[in-house]
Formats: structure tokens, sequence, C-alpha cells
């Protein structure tokens, strides 16, 4: 009688999440790097007398625990492994600017004596850049505007630093009341307020705009009621030439975050540390299945 053919489990395939409410699913990663599983035990040793060995050792505790290799960041990641909101926004046509909000002082966001709003300027939309922007008042009834990357800063008619500040505007804008004003390059109106135009010098407010776009998202991590719910996991080694199929489920995981990494010439990746808890339903941590099919599909 010959042996067995030996299990062998080659690379991984996916990692996808699950409510533990409902079994839905939160999506799937596949771009990853790896997703291994450890069972550690702690020892409780016996040491004495002149023996620098233990005596005797017995096992106390297990720690299981799953580490992912993550090279692509999904909406879901940031809810499930930080505790984020995420919200993912239908594709622009026209670009799109965010509302003014003041930051100093509160005379640059006014709908009488300040700017009433800001609007993408629909002839020029091809001119929004992507990015941060702050507006700087320099006197009563004018404003600087300033960048803080140059990331996008080409996109159509090319955006210019003044200075090492980051100032976008060449000379600052006039702000008159009920008129409008572009900034310069950027595809963007202001708008004053209805009344007597009374900016106090120094107060200053932010926006950010997005450019024309196929879609985007928001994602808003470490708000005060943050929570990292549990959820299961099921894993997927990659399927071998001979079709085997090798899969892991944790019934019962915590994340606790994960580093976003941006180095230099290099896609980012994270790893994510999970720990495996004990789920009294199943009576386990882990299920291991495996499958060697007939026919190599």
């Amino acid at each position: 009688m010959s042996l067995s053919a030996p299990r062998i489990v080659f690379g991984v395939h996916s990692l996808s999440p699950y409510s533990r409410v409902d079994h839905t699913p939160y999506g799937i990663l596949k771009v990853i790097g790896s997703a291994n599983i450890s069972m550690q035990a702690a020892l409780e040793e016996l040491y004495g007398g002149a023996q620098k060995f233990s005596w005797a050792a017995e096992s106390k505790t297990i720690k299981a625990e799953l580490a992912c290799k993550v090279k692509a960041y999904p909406g879901f990641l940031f809810t499930q492994f930080l505790g984020g909101t995420n919200t993912d926004n239908a594709a622009e046509t026209d670009a799109s600017v965010s509302a003014l909000t003041n930051v100093k002082g509160t005379s640059v966001m006014q709908a009488t004596t300040g700017l009433a709003s800001i609007a993408v300027k629909t002839a020029s939309k091809g001119d929004v850049k992507f990015g941060k922007y702050v507006l700087v008042a320099t006197d009563a009834t004018h404003v600087d505007v300033y960048l803080m990357s140059d990331v996008d800063i080409a996109r159509g008619n090319a955006g210019t630093y003044q200075s090492d500040g980051l100032k976008v505007t060449a000379t600052p804008l006039s702000i008159t009341t009920g008129a409008s004003v572009d900034i310069p390059n950027f595809g963007l109106t202001l708008t004053g307020g209805s009344g007597t135009i009374a900016l106090v010098a120094g107060d200053t407010a932010i926006f950010s705009a997005r450019p024309v776009n196929n879609g985007s998202s928001d994602i808003t991590i470490g708000s005060a009621s943050t929570t990292l719910p549990a959820f299961g996991a099921v894993i997927l080694a990659q399927k071998r030439a001979t079709a085997e199929m090798f899969e892991i489920e944790a019934f019962n995981c915590i994340a606790s975050g994960f580093p976003i990494a941006f180095d230099e010439f290099a896609f980012s990746q994270t790893e994510i540390k999970v720990s495996c808890i004990y789920d009294s339903v199943q009576d386990a941590v882990f299920k291991i299945r495996s499958v060697i099919p007939t026919t190599f599909t």
C-alpha cells in the first residue's frame, strides 16, 4: 500500500471578513502579501536546585493571532480594523468643492460681510485641482489663497506657487458685495456676501476640492466613539496546480489597528494584527477545510 499524497499549502489567495451578526461579508482582500496564523502557549516551568534546566513544564494560556500584510486599502479595512467611518461618493462629472469653514476668526465665511460661497466654475471645471486650500484675509476686502500640496497643481491650466509659503495667488483677490471672483487657473469662484464686506486681516477659512472623477471616498478615523467590532474571517490559500484548496475560518476576531505607510518609490503596504478568540457557539477558534477536486479546473 502506497502512502497518501501529503497535504501541501501554497501561497495566499484572499481574506474575507464577515459580520458575526448575520454572516454577510464586508468585502474581500485579494492584494495581500501574507495571512499568517500563530498559536503560542505560555508555559509554566519548574526550576529547582542546581539544575539549570526545568524539571517540568505545563502549558497555560494560548494566544491565537492572525497577521496579514495588506497591499490595498478598501473602505471596509478602515471601518473594521481602525473603527473609522467610510463614505464612498458617486462620480463627479463637474468636479466638486466643499463648503468654506472658518478656522481663525469668523469674518471670512460670512454670508453678509464676508464670503457667501465658493463654487466650481463650470466652464473651467477641468482646472479644479485635488487638494486642501486656505483663504487668508489680507485686509477688509481681499484674500489670498494657499494650497497645501502641489501633487495635482499641473492639472488643466497649471497653478503656480508664488512663494515657499504655498500661496497660489499672485495678488490678493478682491471681494466685493454680491460679486464673483475667480481663483485663477483653479476652476473655482468665490462670491462676496450681500452686505458691506468687512474681512478681518489674518482671519482664515479652509475648503477642499476634487477634480472631475470616477468616484471618491471620505474616511474619518479616531472619533471619540470609536469601537473595533468583532468579526469573522475566511482565509484561502492559493489554489494549487492540483486544484487542491485550503481554507481557514476564524470565528471571532478583534483587530488592533494598522499603520499606513508612505515609502519613497514603493507601493504602500501595511501589516494588520488580529486577535483570534474563542467562539462559544462554534466551540472553536478556527476551523480548517481542505479539498482535492476530482477535476482540475
